[in-house]
C-alpha cells in the first residue's frame, strides 16, 4: 500500500489521501480548499492523479472541505462508485448542488458587477454537474465489512463529529490503515462520541485543535449572554453557521433558552434553504443523535424558515431585534454574506462565530479583529460586536484527542498528522510523541509513502 497526501496537508481544508493498493486506488475524502488564495487556486490546478484511474471514492463525511471537488473529479473524468454513509449520501444530496449553485450565483454576480479579474468569471462546477456526480454515490452501512479488492476490506465507523460522520478502516492483508476525518466530542450535547478504536498499524489523524482546549464553559450560558445585551441594545444577532452540524446545534440551544424564557421572545430565522433541508435528513436519523422525534421536531419549530431570496432580503429591511442564523460558516459564501454587508457596520448588531475559522477567510478576518472586510468587491466596515462561542466546536480538542487515543492497545507504526494549521499540527506531533511515544509525521502536499 501506498498513502498520498493531496489535501489538509498544514491546512483543514481540501481533505483528500489517496491509497493506492496494487492498480487499484482508492481516494479518502475528495474535499475543497478554502481560506488562503494560494490554497483555493489548487481546486483549479489540474488534479495530482488522473480522474480516469481512481477506482473510487470513500467520504469520511459530507461537509464541503471532504466531499465539495467530487464534481470537478466527476468533471475531468471520474467514472468510479462514491462510498460513505446513508447519512452522508442524502447530506452530500443537498450539499453538492447547493455548493455548485452558490459558485454560479457568485461568477453571475462578479460579472454583473465587474469586480472579478477573471473576464468572464465562471464557476468551479454548476448546480447540474453536482446533481450529475450524486448519481455515482452508493451508502455503506456502518460496522460491516466491504470487499474492495482482494485481501482489501473497508469498514465505516461512527466518528461523531456531525451526522453520518465515520472513520474509514481499511484492511489489506493484515495491515490496518484508520482515517480519522474529523474526531468528533465525547460530550456533545446531540452527537453519540465517537468509537473506541483498540487497533490499527497506520493512523491518518486530525489536529484542528490541536494546539488548543475548549474552554470549560456552557454554551448556552455564552449565547444567552449575547442574545440579552444585543437585544438591550436593540441590535440584530447574526450567526454565520455551517448548514450540517453548528446550524442544528444552535436551533437545539434556542429552543432550550426560549423554553426556560432565559431570552426575550425575539424571531429566529434560518435563513438557509440548505439548512432547512439538512435539519430534515437530521430528523429522519434519530437513531444516530441524542434527541428523539419528538424532541428533534420541536427544536426544528423554534425558527421560522426563510426560502426565498425575497424574503431573504425583507430580513435586511427590517431593523428589529432578531436572531438570524445562515450560512457559510466561514462567510465564504451564501446569504450571510448579505446579512453581514447590512448588520456589521452597525454597532448595535452582533455577529457570532460557532464553528472553526479556517486561515484566509472572512470569518478568520473578523474574528482578528479586521475593521474591513471586502464582501462583493467591497470593502464593508466592521463594527458590530464580534463573539467566537468558545465551546460549540464539533472538533475534539487536543486533550479529548489525546483521551480517544488512549484506548488504543496495538498502537500505530506512525500516526500521520492532518487537517490542521502548521501550529496545531506540531502541538499535537509533540503531545503525541511526549505522552504516547508513538512515531508521528506531518505530511507536506503530494508527500507519499510506501506502508510496510
Amino acid at each position: 500500500m501506498r498513502l498520498t497526501f493531496l489535501g489538509a496537508t498544514n491546512t483543514v481544508t481540501g481533505s483528500k489521501f489517496l491509497l493506492s493498493i496494487g492498480e487499484k486506488k482508492i481516494l479518502i475524502d475528495c474535499g475543497l480548499f478554502q481560506g488562503l488564495k494560494e490554497l483555493r487556486q489548487r481546486n483549479w490546478n489540474k488534479f495530482p492523479v488522473d480522474p480516469h484511474q481512481i477506482d473510487s471514492v470513500i467520504l469520511t463525511h459530507a461537509h464541503i472541505d471532504h466531499s465539495g471537488y467530487l464534481p470537478v473529479l466527476v468533471k475531468n473524468g471520474f467514472s468510479g462508485k462514491i462510498y460513505c454513509s446513508h447519512a452522508t449520501k442524502d447530506l452530500c444530496g443537498v450539499l453538492l448542488p447547493d455548493s455548485g449553485y452558490l459558485q454560479e450565483e457568485e461568477a453571475k454576480f462578479a460579472n454583473k458587477h465587474g469586480y472579478s479579474k477573471h473576464k468572464p468569471a465562471v464557476p468551479l462546477y454548476t448546480r447540474a454537474e453536482a446533481e450529475k456526480t450524486l448519481l455515482q454515490f452508493r451508502a455503506l452501512d456502518f460496522r460491516k465489512n466491504y470487499k474492495f479488492g482482494e485481501e482489501t476490506h473497508v469498514s465505516l465507523i461512527p466518528a461523531g463529529h456531525i451526522l453520518g460522520a465515520t472513520f474509514i478502516q481499511v484492511k489489506h492483508y493484515g495491515t490496518t490503515v484508520l482515517f480519522s476525518g474529523d474526531l468528533g466530542r465525547p460530550n456533545d450535547p446531540i452527537m453519540y462520541p465517537p468509537a473506541i478504536i483498540q487497533a490499527a498499524d497506520y493512523l491518518v489523524l486530525e489536529s484542528t485543535y490541536g494546539n488548543r482546549l475548549h474552554k470549560k464553559v456552557n454554551p448556552l450560558d455564552e449565547i444567552c449572554d449575547i442574545i440579552n445585551r444585543t437585544a438591550t441594545r436593540g441590535g440584530t444577532v447574526i450567526v454565520p453557521a455551517f448548514a450540517v452540524g453548528r446550524a442544528q446545534h444552535l436551533l437545539y440551544f434556542m429552543y432550550l433558552l426560549k423554553l426556560n424564557k432565559r431570552i426575550p421572545d425575539l424571531p429566529i430565522y434560518l435563513d438557509s434553504p440548505m439548512a432547512k433541508s439538512a435539519t430534515d435528513i437530521f430528523k429522519k436519523y434519530n437513531e444516530l443523535h441524542r434527541l428523539d422525534a419528538k424532541l428533534s421536531e420541536k427544536v426544528s419549530e423554534i425558527a421560522k424558515c426563510i426560502t426565498t431570496k425575497e424574503e431573504s432580503q425583507a430580513l435586511g429591511l427590517d431593523m428589529t431585534p432578531k436572531i438570524i442564523i445562515s450560512a457559510s460558516g466561514m462567510l465564504e459564501g451564501g446569504r450571510v454574506l448579505h446579512h453581514v454587508k447590512i448588520f456589521a457596520p452597525d454597532a448595535k448588531n452582533t455577529v457570532v462565530f460557532a464553528g472553526y475559522q479556517a486561515a484566509g477567510t472572512r470569518g478568520a478576518d473578523m474574528i482578528n479583529g479586521k475593521e474591513f472586510i471586502k464582501i462583493f468587491g467591497e470593502d464593508t466596515p466592521i463594527r458590530a460586536e464580534i463573539k467566537v462561542l468558545s465551546n460549540m466546536s464539533a472538533h475534539a480538542d487536543y486533550d479529548e484527542i489525546l483521551d480517544w487515543l488512549k484506548n488504543f492497545n496495538h498502537y500505530p507504526r506512525k500516526v500521520f498528522i492532518t487537517h490542521g494549521e502548521p501550529e496545531a499540527a506540531l502541538a499535537l506531533k509533540e503531545k503525541i510523541e511526549e505522552q504516547l511515544n508513538w512515531p508521528c509525521v506531518i505530511p507536506d502536499y503530494l508527500y507519499s509513502e510506501l506502508l510496510n
